[in-house]
């Protein structure tokens, strides 16, 4: 017979509620030693936790804690997960089958696949006796078709290289109003970045942002007046719907409703788009650095003379200004067991070894001496005047002259102390490495960097809040952390070293910004 106040009881203490309908029957689940019993409609089962409709509310109750019988009891021995991603096709069918096959891998399994069905394309995890231990169907698209599916309850994870609209924060905010934000559940499982290329025999060394938007909206059609030949500039570029389409014309064109140049060719894939500039000596393309194939990608410069390329430490650090993180939104309910297991696998040295070697860059931190970034200090000091003094610059060099930089950096809005979501991520992985010793008897320090615009005491103490801001972060997360192990603390130099001009809004963004320093 149940027990109604010891399930009460029972519930209380490792059961929470959980929404998400499914077809239900009836079953009785009773706890190992026989003293609890509660009986229910089972919702659904995702090979380590139950959910029940129970007489006390929707439950989610832990298998192994429990035997289950009636008509609708899963078998535990024969039980195959079922797992749902949907979006962009480029990191769909490029990077997250080789992070499936790492996570199989670790776990003992093998891929299989992809199947493709009226479903997607399906993966299956398979045991060593053959048998399968998990079902993956990826439907490949876009990101808003990614966002779509999120939105729709179709998918357990949307796979995007942008960030949600705000039309799609808010259809979030009505469908699911008592959880989380989008914004919060979001995990950054790889880096790209988004780069202008050429075919390799073309002269032009480098473009700055300016000369980008002219030339996609036909105000430059000519490579002469880029210091190139005397020949047209053959435009080409991904189709509107793929995320770095939409990260092109938001970071790039600015979002303003201007007219396109003529003639551009768009491609449904980097692969494909990489093919074509690389045939042609007078063509350019905007697309992913992993995807760029034989093409040459260019250094984005400024007006000011600074420039900066799409190399691996710049991507990690964001101090390359069109950094494309891989975005992996979470469904807004509890997600499958194998689904959890896999995003706490991509957090693992193991999946950043996957990263890497399917071209994307990893977020694994790496550390550079002062003494290596001779153009960071050349850029210091072509920038110094009244507001930034040979004082202030000594005091830089003095401080962080024996230091090494962390590549994990945290940047915000204007006038802003919120974390975009990659330096959110960088957060949690800082964190860990604290709780992990990685720094233990060492000194951390988050030094605090302000773009140009303002006055030179402001942004001092706006980069000083912005370093507090980022330590106080860090430490929220780094709960096992012991504080006697590690020191953090916190300096700021406001606009003294900057990575870009500020001649433009990437720019000042860029140059907005927390670094860590290991002493």
């Amino acid at each position: 017979m149940p027990v109604p106040v010891r399930a009460a009881l029972i519930a209380a203490l490792f059961l929470v509620p959980v929404p998400a309908p499914a077809p239900a029957q009836d079953v009785e689940l009773r706890s190992l030693d026989g003293t609890v019993t509660l009986e229910g409609n089972l919702v659904a089962f995702d090979g380590a936790y139950y959910q029940l409709d129970s007489a006390y509310g929707r439950l989610t109750v832990a298998a192994e804690g429990v035997s289950c019988a009636g008509p609708g009891c899963p078998d535990l021995s024969s039980f195959v997960a079922e797992a749902r991603i949907a979006g962009e096709a480029t990191v769909a069918e490029g990077l997250l089958p080789a992070l499936l096959a790492g996570f199989a891998q670790d776990r003992g399994m093998a891929l299989a696949g992809p199947e493709t069905t009226g479903e997607g394309l399906v993966y299956a995890l398979t045991r060593r006796d053959g048998s399968t231990a998990a079902r993956v169907v990826v439907a490949p698209g876009t990101s808003d078709s990614g966002f779509l599916a999120l939105l729709n309850g179709d998918t357990d994870l949307a796979l995007t290289l942008r960030a949600p609209t705000e039309a799609e924060r808010r259809a979030d905010r009505a469908g699911a109003p008592d959880d989380p934000p989008l914004i919060r559940r979001v995990r950054v499982i790889g880096l790209d970045a988004l780069v202008p290329v050429v075919a390799p025999q073309n002269p032009v060394d480098a473009l700055s942002q300016a000369e980008l938007a002219a030339i996609y909206t036909g105000e430059i059609d000519n490579w002469q007046a880029l210091g190139g030949p005397d020949a047209p500039v053959a435009l080409h570029l991904l189709e509107p719907e793929l995320g770095l389409a939409q990260t092109f014309a938001t970071a790039v064109l600015g979002g303003a409703p201007r007219e396109p140049a003529a003639g551009i060719t768009t491609h449904a894939s980097a692969l494909a788009l990489a093919t074509a500039v690389a045939r042609d000596a007078y063509a350019l393309g905007v697309t992913a650095q992993s995807a760029r194939g034989t093409t040459r990608s260019l250094p984005l410069a400024g007006a000011c003379g600074f420039s900066q390329g799409a190399d691996p430490n710049a991507v990690k650090a964001e101090d390359y200004p069109l950094t494309a993180p891989v975005y992996l939104y979470l469904a807004p309910r509890r997600l499958p067991q194998l689904v959890r297991d896999f995003l706490a696998w991509t957090e693992t040295e193991a999946a950043e070894r996957v990263v890497a070697e399917a071209g994307y860059v990893n977020q694994s931190l790496t550390r550079t001496p002062l003494a290596l970034q001779g153009t960071r200090l050349a850029n210091a000091v072509a920038a110094a005047g009244e507001e930034v003094p040979l004082a202030e610059l000594q005091r830089l060099v003095e401080t962080l002259g024996h230091a090494e930089r962390l590549s994990a950096t945290f940047r915000f809005a204007d006038g802003s102390v919120d974390l975009d979501a990659q330096s959110r991520a960088s957060v949690a992985r800082l964190a860990a490495a604290i709780e992990q010793g990685a720094f233990d008897g060492r000194r951390l320090v988050f030094v605090g960097f302000s773009d140009g615009g303002g006055r030179a005491e402001v942004n001092l103490r706006l980069s000083l809040r912005r370093a507090e801001t980022v330590r106080a972060a860090v430490l929220a997360a780094a709960e096992a952390a012991d504080p006697d192990r590690v020191t953090l603390d916190v300096d700021a130099f406001g606009e003294a070293m900057p990575m870009a001009c500020d001649d433009s809004d990437w720019g000042r963004a860029v140059n907005r910004r927390v670094e860590v320093w290991l002493d």
